[in-house]
């Protein structure tokens, strides 16, 4: 589902680990849940053409244009890794096997996924983006 002001979508890369253009933030910095449940990300914290993974709240947030957010569950459909990282190629990636998704909607670039990653809510709200779902 992408919201109004965009979508966040998440990343992979075609690499089992490496050099992504986003990091994991262990620590939770930069997130707080907002009133009424989900998650917020600061939006200069996803870069365009790239993703923010959120451990905490197991979501990739992603930024495919300037201006354009799409969110993610980021578990793999395939065997239930996390899907933490953009790949070189701007894809989506799954650290486990492998598997990469697009960063616009999420659908399957490479396997052994079959499925896409599932959309979650995403709204921009001032400086921030709110997931929910």
């Amino acid at each position: 589902m992408l919201a109004a002001g965009g979508g966040l979508a998440v990343a992979g890369s075609l690499a089992a680990c490496g050099g992504g253009r986003q990091e994991a933030d262990p620590s939770g910095a930069g997130e707080a849940e907002p009133a009424g449940g989900g998650t917020r990300v600061p939006l200069a914290d996803v870069p365009v053409g790239g993703s923010r993974y959120v451990e905490d709240a197991e979501v990739v947030v992603a930024q495919p244009t300037e201006g354009e957010v799409v969110a993610y569950d980021a578990t793999c459909p395939h065997q239930g890794c996390m899907v933490s990282t953009t790949g070189a190629d701007g894809t989506l990636v799954c650290p486990c096997h492998g598997s990469a998704f697009a960063l616009a909607d999420g659908a399957v670039v490479q396997g052994p996924a079959t499925e896409g990653l599932t959309t979650l809510t995403s709204t921009v709200d001032g400086a921030d983006v709110v997931i929910s779902g």
